[in-house]
């Protein structure tokens, strides 16, 4: 298994889990400025032509998970935030956006391992995970509107979907920054654990995914993002093919023989 080349992060792989942490903790793994939204989009592609890859990790190294936007590159009104109407909304198109477009598309489960502050496009990314395991450490901000611009990396797409419109309007509206606990409370994340904890149990939650079997996991995961699209009817038909396939899938007899062994032994 060749691994593509990241810039900025380090990508590790054990046994069936790609892990991809930030590397840019110099500046709190901020999005822009850095090669990180490189690194996410071509990992992101990469793990879908990858068929020994069944789960995808992401983290950020040092104290935060993802700053997100450089408030510092805004101040100074560097490239990434300079320009005309048009030029902008190109950057932002070819830029940041992408990361949103490719998380959407992965096959497999993605799992937020948040170590830190998720701020702005940082916690817009977060919630592009499908499951997110939240350090003690963690704070969760849509702080968009404090700097006089919206999320414009889908940011609201996203968060409504996971906490429903009120919270999200609230916590965008109001651009205040959330602890861990409250965010486990609100359904933000899934678990909150001591910031030791953190990776440990982020891995024995996806070693537990990536012990399905590999060809009906990314099935269902495909499905799971399709019924959100999709009326029940046209759904239903889609999963009747998807069953089809499954049960001509070799993985599936075996997966059959694995649960009547260990119904017999108990």
């Amino acid at each position: 298994m060749s691994l593509p080349q990241t810039r900025e992060s380090i990508l590790t792989v054990d046994g069936r889990i790609a892990t991809l942490t930030m590397d840019r903790h110099d500046v709190r793994n901020a999005l822009t400025g850095t090669g990180l939204i490189d690194d996410i989009v071509d990992v992101a592609s990469w793990v879908n032509l990858c068929d020994d890859i069944s789960v995808l990790v992401i983290t950020g190294a040092g104290s935060a998970f993802s700053a997100g936007g450089n408030i510092k590159d805004m101040a100074e009104r560097k490239a990434d935030f300079a320009g005309t109407v048009a030029e902008v909304e190109v950057r932002y198109r070819r830029g940041i956006q992408r990361i949103p477009l490719s998380l959407q598309q992965v096959e497999v489960p993605i799992i937020a391992a948040v170590n830190g502050p998720a701020i702005g496009a940082g916690f817009d990314l977060a919630n592009m995970a499908d499951v997110r395991i939240a350090s003690t450490r963690a704070k969760f901000g849509e702080t968009f509107l404090n700097l006089g611009i919206i999320p414009g990396d889908g940011g609201a797409w996203f968060m409504q979907r996971l906490i429903g419109y009120q919270q999200a309007f609230e916590m965008t509206l109001s651009g205040r920054i959330v602890e861990a606990q409250e965010a486990k409370e609100m359904g933000i994340v899934l678990e909150v654990v001591e910031p030791d904890a953190l990776m440990p149990r982020v891995q024995e939650i996806a070693t537990r995914y990536a012990q399905q079997p590999p060809r009906a996991l990314r099935q269902t995961k495909r499905l799971m993002k399709m019924a959100q699209r999709m009326e029940l009817k046209d759904f239903l038909d889609l999963c009747a093919t998807f069953q089809g396939m499954c049960h001509n899938e070799p993985e599936h007899m075996e997966a059959v023989q694995r649960v009547m062994a260990a119904t017999v032994k108990h």
